[in-house]
């Protein structure tokens, strides 16, 4: 039997386990990967999940895992974006944007391939893609923190890729230029960076920052070597983002 989604009820089990049972059971058809998300914050990336009495019998990348089903907050889908039918891959797509990233990144001293590589995994270059969280186009921001940054229309390409590298900027100037530390904090907040002092250990979080980093490292492996231009200004205030926040 495959694990993924292979629910029975166990004898004896009764109140909040059946209760996520029945929601695993109603929730399965839309999901494709999920977050085991526990009480104490952690969230668990998992391929599938069982219940067998009262614990979860999870599946994950390397091996399975068992946990009370007592000590389960949430089971949350993951964000993936794929591009749809008609669309090019990334590589071609990158061209319908370069302009725009181009003029962020001289505005604001990013390198532009940073930029790109953060809108490959934010939104697989749709600028109407819109998160579980309501984050929304390439650079995936959330409506408030737009607003932080002046943005009047979030899906416009210019404005979103224009804000976000403002927010990416700010980051990578907090963290001294420290790209995994400005990269987590994008994807889960300042607050889980301040509060662990280094990339939270979330699976969504690291695999954001191993994905960003590898898509980034690949560009530049392929690319003549440019020399770093000098860091700007450190801004006053960094606005919250949220669009991925444990």
């Amino acid at each position: 039997m495959p694990l993924r989604h292979a629910f029975c009820v166990p004898n004896g089990v009764t109140g909040r386990a059946t209760l996520l049972l029945i929601l695993g059971v109603l929730a399965a058809p839309s999901l494709r990967a999920e977050y085991i998300v526990l009480r104490t914050g952690l969230r668990l990336h998992v391929t599938g999940y069982q219940l067998v009495g009262d614990k979860y019998r999870l599946q994950m990348t390397g091996g399975k895992l068992e946990v009370a089903a007592a000590d389960v907050a949430a089971i949350e889908p993951e964000d993936v974006f794929t591009p749809s039918p008609a669309a090019a891959a990334p590589a071609a797509a990158q061209p319908l944007y370069r302009d725009l990233v181009e003029a962020a990144a001289k505005r604001y001293n990013v390198d532009a391939d940073l930029i790109t590589s953060v809108i490959a995994v934010e939104s697989n270059f749709d600028p109407k893609a819109v998160s579980r969280k309501n984050a929304r186009g390439l650079m995936q921001l959330l409506p408030e923190t737009a607003a932080q940054l002046g943005v009047k229309n979030i899906d416009d390409p210019a404005e979103n890729i224009d804000a976000g590298t403002r927010y990416l900027r700010d980051l990578l100037q907090k963290y001294n230029n420290d790209v995994a530390l400005a990269l987590a904090a994008y994807n889960a907040g300042t607050e889980k960076v301040q509060l662990y002092g280094r990339v939270p250990p979330f699976a969504e979080t690291i695999s954001y920052v191993k994905r960003v980093k590898r898509g980034y490292e690949k560009s530049k492996s392929q690319a003549p070597a440019k020399a770093p231009a000098p860091p700007g200004p450190v801004a006053a205030a960094t606005p919250p983002r949220t669009s991925q926040s444990q």
